[in-house]
This record gives structure tokens, C-alpha cells and sequence, in this order.
């Protein structure tokens, strides 16, 4: 999945690819989860992170150093990531576009590979480089699917300024520089983000760290019962209000009792998967194989997971065998 760019041979630019690189490359992972948390979809923050580095190494020579390496980065990132947006959607996921199912027991609806869903993103990918704790939990919570999603409903400009403000911790006029407006621009817009955000984006209060053991325990239980295809096991460590959605199928389910008749009825009746542990947007997360006639278990989903000290409360559930690999996932078992 992930593409490294490289710079081709450009000598009227006058660049210097030493300097440029020692000077640009500390930036690279940063800069990928910001285009992440822009656009949605790591194969399209990859690909702004590639177009960033080129147009910055082509004008390298005319950088004159009245901004540091990393505004001058942000500001071309962000102006790509803004071009990437335009006239494009928001990428959902399926409980983005319609209610759950109440139905369990009926056929989920035909998939829709034409909506461009919401990508996960392979914590492989991403991570920070600092050791307070506060920062850590911080940069953990802004990389979930459930802020990644929410933030599909602003529009660019105001994601931008939400991102930098509020993750990145950038002061108002230096965002308003970036984006060549006024702070009182930055501040109206970023009011505005917070309080269309607040109407979306769930709540970090609940959620259990990594390192926690209790979320250790219930994620090995979890994966049993889905193994051993135990759905009054697996119901247990389901919060109430548990959500199970399945992108590319629009439809999903909500509530413990609907998600354990769904799964009972249609994924674990013929049991035989296999699970394998994963991390995919600092969340934890498993690959599902499911056992072929053959014997071999091969990819069946990706699930990313939210848990709080309810239980299990969010489960999707990404039927794309291709992010198996990108996860460091074997591709069978």
C-alpha cells in the first residue's frame, strides 16, 4: 500500500536533493496522517504526500526559508489535499448513509463498490515520535475511524483548520497564514468545525487504552468466540449498543441482541475462522480467514474495533482482502 516517492532528475530546478531530502524527509509521517486525516483514504494520502514532495522539490530552490521546512510542507500538503477534495464526496461508512437494519435474519444488500468508502490505515504507517503520554493519547484518539469518519463532513477548509488547530496545535495565525486569510477566518471556521464535530463525532469518554489489560482479556475472548463460533460467548463482551457494519455493504445493524442474531445467522453459522490480531488506526483490530473447502483460511475481513469499558461497542468490518498485506497480514493461513 504504501508508495515511496521518487524525485526524478530535474537540474534546471537548481534543487539540491541532499539538502532537500535531509531537510523534508523528518516530515514524511506526519505529514501522511495529516493527508490521511484530510482525504479519508490512505491510497489518496499517499498520493497527495507524493505530489507534496515533488512540488516542494521542484520549487526548493525559490524556498528562501521565510517559513520553516515543515509550514512550507503543510501549506503545499494542505493546498493538495484541498484540490483533491474538490468536487469529490465525503467518504462514508455505511452508518453514514442510511439507518441500521432490523431485520438480522434477511439477505444484507448487494454491495456498492462505487461509493468511495472510508479506508482504515495500518498503524504501521503512523505513530508519533513523542513520549509524553498526553500527546500520545491524543494523536491515538484523532487517528480512530469514528473521528477519521466524522471529519467527512466538513467541508476542506474547514477540516484543514480543525486538523491544525485542534490536532496539530497550530496558533490561529499560523493557520491563517497557511491558508492566506484572516485569524478571525481561521477562528469563525474552526467554531464552526468544532460545533458540526460535536454533533458527529462519538465520544473518546469509555474508551480503554491498548495497554490496558482488561481490553486484553476481553480482545482474546472476543476472538475465541468468533473462532470457536460461540454467539452467546461472543454477546457477551458486546456493549448494548454495540454497531457491526461491513463496508462495501451499505446495510449494517446496531443493538446487542440484532449484531448476535445477524452474526449468528449469517457469518458464524459455518464457522471454521481463524483470527489474527492486528493494530489498523490505533485501534485494535483482527484479520478474519475463513476456511475454504480446501483447508486453507483465507481473508474474509479486516475488523477494526472500538472498545470501552462496555464492551465491544463498534465493529467494521472491511470485506477487502487487499488491506491484508498493507496490515501485515499473511494472506492465508
Amino acid at each position: 500500500m504504501t508508495r515511496t516517492a521518487r524525485l526524478p532528475a530535474d537540474p534546471a530546478s537548481g534543487a539540491s536533493d541532499d539538502g532537500f531530502a535531509r531537510l523534508s524527509e523528518p516530515f514524511r509521517r506526519e505529514l501522511l496522517a495529516y493527508c490521511y486525516r484530510m482525504l479519508g483514504s490512505v491510497h489518496d494520502a499517499e498520493d497527495a504526500l507524493q505530489d507534496t514532495y515533488l512540488q516542494a522539490w521542484r520549487g526548493y530552490a525559490g524556498f528562501e526559508g521565510r517559513s520553516s521546512m515543515r509550514t512550507w510542507l503543510y501549506r503545499i500538503a494542505t493546498r493538495t489535499c484541498l484540490k483533491a477534495l474538490e468536487g469529490n464526496g465525503r467518504r462514508p461508512l455505511p452508518s453514514g448513509l442510511g439507518g441500521p437494519s432490523h431485520d438480522p435474519d434477511a439477505s444484507p444488500r448487494s454491495r456498492l463498490p462505487e461509493v468511495p468508502w472510508l479506508q482504515p490505515a495500518p498503524g504501521a504507517l503512523f505513530g508519533t515520535a513523542s513520549d509524553d503520554p498526553a500527546v500520545i493519547v491524543e494523536a491515538r484518539q484523532t487517528m480512530r475511524l469514528g473521528f477519521i469518519a466524522a471529519l467527512q463532513y466538513l467541508p476542506g477548509r474547514q477540516r484543514a483548520v480543525l486538523i491544525l488547530r485542534d490536532v496539530l496545535a497550530w496558533r490561529a495565525g499560523e493557520v491563517a497564514d497557511l491558508l492566506g486569510t484572516t485569524t478571525a477566518a481561521v477562528n469563525s471556521a474552526l467554531q464552526r468545525a468544532r460545533a458540526q464535530l460535536s454533533q458527529i463525532a462519538p465520544t473518546a469518554e469509555g474508551l480503554t487504552e491498548p495497554d490496558d489489560p482488561a481490553q486484553r482479556g476481553l480482545l482474546d475472548r472476543y476472538a475465541t468466540a468468533f473462532e470457536n463460533a460461540d454467539v452467546d460467548a461472543l454477546m457477551a463482551v458486546l456493549a448494548d449498543d454495540v454497531v457491526w457494519e461491513m463496508p462495501p455493504i451499505p446495510t449494517w445493524f446496531s443493538g446487542r441482541e440484532t449484531v448476535g442474531r445477524f452474526l449468528g445467522a449469517r457469518i458464524l453459522a459455518g464457522g471454521g475462522y481463524r483470527m489474527v490480531a492486528a493494530r489498523v488506526n490505533e485501534q485494535p483490530a483482527f484479520g478474519s480467514y475463513a476456511r475454504g473447502d480446501d483447508g486453507v483460511h483465507r481473508p474474509h475481513a479486516l475488523q477494526v474495533l472500538t472498545v470501552t469499558a462496555a464492551g465491544v461497542g463498534h465493529v467494521v468490518a472491511f470485506l477487502d482482502a487487499d488491506l491484508f498485506p498493507a496490515c501485515g497480514l499473511p494472506p492465508e493461513l
